[in-house]
């Protein structure tokens, strides 16, 4: 398959004009330059990064700043290049607490070229792992006037993955990032299709991103009919293939060497990477 490199802007405009559909579309997350082909050629037309897939591929923590902006954006867009699609960069929190950080990175994410970029209110330390209010709202401010119409920011709170179950914060806090630019709102963990709808009714008309769906997955169509416009899957895709190989793994143990009957060969891979 011939690889095809879209125009410095074009991306953007392609993945800004997903989210102004009526109906949700999923942007699976990439880890590898394999799974960015598969998926493309499976027919999605964006995809997303997955910092636990890229630290944990490099043998690091996620979360934590173990791997650098330097790295991650230059792993996004190298799955941008090699896809042909638009990408979604999953960059934590900006690579640093202050509102500059967070402004770098978008300008860096503009750069090389990414579709879209994400700002969470993490903090990389697991004492205190969530920004004050207006500490976070400054920094997606920050990311919003770097953004300036040329990159889809999304404005995440982390709330629920850390153990602040608190539905009225988070809502705030979507919507003081909406107010404040960002294009798209995000809240990963959300409890429920109540949780859910209460944040689209929240930041409407702006986009809301959904983590799969709630605690126990629905199916897409009722994600998009109570107004969720993307849907993405973070680590999921990375998890199930490790599952796999950890379940490959005990049955050639036990010795079974039938294990790997049906895989996917290697030329069909090749087949749809660059020759160069």
């Amino acid at each position: 398959m011939e690889r095809i490199v879209a125009p410095a802007n074009s991306a953007y405009e392609r993945f800004r004009a997903l989210h102004e559909r009526q109906t949700a579309f999923v942007m699976p997350n990439a880890w590898d330059g394999a799974s960015a082909v598969l998926l493309a050629r499976a027919g999605f037309e964006a995809l997303g990064t997955t910092s636990l897939g890229l630290a944990f591929s490099l043998g690091r923590q996620d979360g934590r700043r173990a791997v650098s902006r330097d790295e991650a954006i230059a792993h996004a867009a190298f799955l941008a290049g090699v896809s042909g699609l638009p990408v979604n960069g999953d960059l934590e929190d900006g690579f640093g607490a202050d509102p500059q950080d967070c402004a770098a990175t978008v300008r860096a994410a503009i750069e090389s070229g990414l579709a879209g970029v994400g700002i969470e209110d993490t903090t990389a330390d697991s004492a205190r792992p969530i920004h004050e209010f207006d500490l976070a709202v400054e920094r997606v401010r920050a990311a919003a006037r770097a953004a300036s119409g040329r990159i889809v920011l999304t404005g995440r709170t982390d709330n629920y993955l850390h153990g602040r179950t608190d539905l009225a914060d988070t809502i705030a806090r979507l919507a003081a990032f909406a107010e404040a630019g960002a294009d798209v709102l995000y809240a990963p963990g959300l409890p429920d299709m109540d949780a859910i709808r209460a944040v689209v009714a929240a930041v409407a008309p702006k986009p809301v991103n959904v983590l799969i769906g709630p605690s126990k997955p629905v199916p897409l169509a009722e994600l998009s009919a109570a107004g969720v416009r993307r849907v993405s899957v973070g680590g999921a895709l990375y998890r199930r293939a490790m599952t796999s190989l950890v379940e490959t793994a005990r049955a050639l143990r036990d010795g079974d060497l039938s294990v790997f009957s049906g895989a996917i060969s290697g030329s069909e891979i090749a087949g749809l990477l660059p020759l160069t």
